[in-house]
């Protein structure tokens, strides 16, 4: 069976090795299968995305020897849409503002500078007309998703990860999600998975550290009617420390790499090194 995956960075730097194998990973689970392998620049983001990033990633691909199907969906052209489908959330009664910062609620659960913090629901059952007199005032707020009363309607969660067959999911482990900000149209959640199925992506490939996010996903495909893609979460390439590459680290760039004088073939090796053989996927 045919698969269509995707690759989609976010332009807020040049591309390192774990997004080459990403890139690598997908690709070739496409072209494995005679499939369609899409491009996605996930540039939501505005304040930190640019363009001359997005120019390099499509350079960098090329260097790669990768080849995408169709136009690169560009996302911020596509506000509106993903506007539409958070209307669709509101008239469900699925969404509420939050006014709490991410300093308030990590203090609320004791985590440090936010880490691993899942909302607490502080917002969840504000006085509607409370709430709307303070977005008129223009305070700063998020909307989020009440994840409990969308899985009374989806009902448990399953989805399909290569490897490992049919697994069950806790969504409720990701609490009351963000969908959109004040500042911020909409959110990684749901763009990511409106466009999914707008694509027709039958098998998203990512990294393991994204794993998590899968059950809540499946439950926003579920509330609007979207398939659920098989899922193959990979491992992470890491650096000497064992930390997983990341460009707030200033992990070494292809760029780099390529002004170096390292090959294309010299980076699938690298990356064949470090998580498995990708010499059959790509």
């Amino acid at each position: 069976m045919s698969m269509t995956t995707r690759f989609a960075p976010s332009p807020t730097g040049y591309l390192h090795l774990g997004h080459a194998a990403a890139a690598l990973i997908g690709y070739g689970h496409a072209r494995a299968t005679g499939g369609r392998f899409l491009l996605r620049i996930e540039d939501i983001d505005t304040a930190r995305c640019r363009a001359c990033y997005t120019e390099a990633i499509l350079a960098d691909l090329a260097w790669l020897g990768l080849e995408w199907d169709g136009a690169p969906r560009i996302q911020s052209a596509h506000f509106a849409a993903y506007r539409a489908a958070l209307d669709q959330l509101a008239a469900m009664g699925l969404l509420y503002p939050c006014f709490c910062s991410r300093a308030e609620i990590a203090a609320a659960l004791g985590a440090p500078h936010g880490a691993g913090a899942v909302y607490p629901g502080t917002c969840r059952h504000l006085d509607p007309a409370f709430a709307a007199d303070r977005m008129a005032r223009g305070d700063a707020y998020a909307l989020r998703l009440r994840t409990d009363a969308a899985l009374s309607q989806t009902g448990p969660v399953r989805y399909h990860e290569a490897g490992e067959g049919w697994i069950s999911g806790d969504a409720a482990a990701c609490g009351d999600i963000v969908l959109a900000r004040k500042d911020a149209p909409c959110s990684y959640h749901l763009c990511v998975t409106h466009d999914d199925a707008l694509q027709g992506v039958t098998l998203v490939t990512r990294g393991a550290d994204l794993r998590d996010t899968t059950p809540i996903q499946v439950v926003l495909q579920r509330l609007f009617g979207w398939p659920t893609p098989g899922y193959a979460h990979h491992a992470l390439l890491t650096d000497a420390a064992g930390r997983r590459l990341a460009k707030r680290d200033r992990a070494a760039t292809l760029r780099d790499l390529r002004d170096g004088g390292v090959t294309p073939e010299q980076v699938r090796k690298i990356i064949s090194c470090r998580i498995g053989n990708i010499a059959s996927l790509s």
